[in-house]
């Protein structure tokens, strides 16, 4: 990823994909990292999925889903006023604004009646931290994404539930040390893990994300894909790696 300044003081101009997709991002508060990149190589959606991001920030997983030619909309939906307005900046920006809707307003109360059953796909990149563990950041911005604040887990399987059509599709990237909670969390809200990967820095390191697909009302039957390393031993990305940029 390739970053300079930009003539806002307050943002940063940076662009994936060899200068091919571009994104203004706060200089200091909330910045998407590899987490959206996996997930976003993870999922794998129908040509005809109706799409929806809960928790998109800057509109970053609808803009690769849409740059690579995974989706042809996407609906994301930001609580953050400040961050929401970035996505949809980000959507005109790659003129892709006719193909992504930002919802501004708080995903756990997407469980009206009009909505039940809408979706094909749901994406969550969520916060990974109960509130008490840690440091809470002192930026809002970053706050919100880090640490359970507005949402917990089972808010988002819950919401994601409730969107989902049967034998529809959450995706989602959480800590693996966290993997028995996810799974634990999943059954209460009839989703079925279907595809698990497991994300390690290095061979030697023990796994650090897993990357969970499940399916509304499936047959408890799960794929565990091969591990995905990060870096080499000299500390290179592997190729693995590099494809999520490529």
């Amino acid at each position: 990823m390739k970053r300079w300044s930009w003539n806002d003081q307050t943002e940063t101009l940076d662009t994936l994909f060899e200068g091919r997709l571009k994104l203004f991002q706060r200089r200091s508060g909330y910045r998407f990292s590899i987490d959206a990149l996996l997930l976003a190589h993870f999922t794998e959606p129908g040509p005809k999925d109706r799409i929806i991001d809960l928790g998109t920030g800057c509109g970053i997983l609808p803009l690769i889903l849409l740059f690579r030619r995974k989706a042809s909309q996407v609906t994301g939906v930001e609580i953050q006023s400040s961050l929401a307005d970035l996505a949809r900046r980000n959507a005109a920006l790659n003129r892709f604004a006719s193909l992504i809707k930002i919802w501004e307003k708080d995903f756990r109360n997407l469980t009206t009646k009009r909505l039940k059953g809408v979706f094909d796909l749901v994406l969550s990149n969520p916060p990974y931290r109960r509130v008490g563990s840690g440091r809470i950041n002192p930026d809002q911005e970053k706050a919100v994404a880090r640490h359970e604040i507005n949402a917990t887990l089972g808010d988002i399987l819950r919401v994601a539930g409730h969107l989902l059509k049967d034998r529809g599709r959450l995706a989602m990237i959480y800590p693996a040390a966290r993997a028995a909670d996810l799974i634990k969390e999943m059954a209460k809200f009839h989703l079925e893990p279907k595809r698990l990967q497991f994300v390690h820095s290095h061979k030697r390191d023990e796994a650090r994300l897993l990357l969970a697909e499940a399916l509304k009302e499936g047959q408890a039957q799960v794929r565990i894909l091969p591990p995905l390393f990060l870096y080499d031993s000299a500390g290179n990305y592997t190729p693995a790696a590099r494809q999520l940029v490529s």
